[in-house]
């Protein structure tokens, strides 16, 4: 990592209104996106090995990560339908199942 870019970061002065809190918002929530879907961060998954699938579900929402050899090769999140909210723990859990095996 180049120290002066991590410089740079640590020296940022905190936000002193709504449009530099929008402004570091957006280009955070950008990078996060770009970070998350670049090959570094995504394997290419090789079908002859094996699969893991880690699933987990809330009151809020259901989302899975595909992995191979600890390196993540596809994840998946969803909001809940309303009437999901009416269901059982351990419903929501296979709810969160199904959802990451019709991907």
């Amino acid at each position: 990592m180049d120290p002066s870019k991590v410089e740079a970061i640590l020296k940022w002065e905190h936000p002193k209104n709504v449009t530099e809190v929008r402004s570091f918002l957006g280009l955070s929530f950008w990078t996060l996106k770009t970070k998350l879907t670049t090959t570094p961060v995504l394997a290419i998954p090789d079908p002859p090995l094996s699969f893991e699938v880690y699933c987990d579900a809330s009151l809020k929402g259901l989302g899975f990560v595909l992995m191979q050899n600890n390196q993540v090769v596809a994840y998946a999140s969803r909001k809940l339908k309303s009437h999901d909210g009416n269901y059982p723990t351990h419903d929501l859990e296979l709810a969160a199942i199904v959802f990451a095996l019709k991907i």
